[in-house]
């Protein structure tokens, strides 16, 4: 991940509570030079955090939470060519950029909240 990419580490995204369990939610984070868009996935008391863009044409898997399309603890779709990736890792299981994967955003989560490692 280029460090233009790479959101201030430490930030705290939002509560756990925030994100339903087996959903995900996307968020606005500030990084070196702008804005980032994380797409965090929970399961349970784990998240998974990947930035939101499809590795195949760059665009956003989604441009909002209601158009995130998922089915819960198992994968995650691109809204434009409906490439699938696995929750946990992002690899790309079908689609356009089959075998290729999300680009990941480590995540903790401590004391109920959510933060960028």
């Amino acid at each position: 991940m280029s460090d233009t990419l790479v959101p201030t580490s430490d930030l705290k995204v939002c509560a756990l509570g925030e994100i339903p369990n087996g959903g995900g939610r996307i968020f606005q984070l500030p990084t070196y030079q702008g804005t980032l868009s994380l797409l965090v996935l929970r399961s349970g008391d784990c998240c998974y955090g990947y930035i939101n863009r499809c590795p195949h044409l760059g665009m956003p898997l989604a441009e909002c939470d209601s158009q995130l399309i998922c089915e819960p603890n198992r994968w995650v779709k691109c809204n434009v060519h409906y490439a699938k990736f696995r929750w946990q890792d992002g690899f790309c299981e079908a689609g356009d950029c089959e075998g290729e994967s999300l680009q990941s955003v480590p995540l903790e989560v401590k004391s109920g909240q959510i933060s960028v490692r």
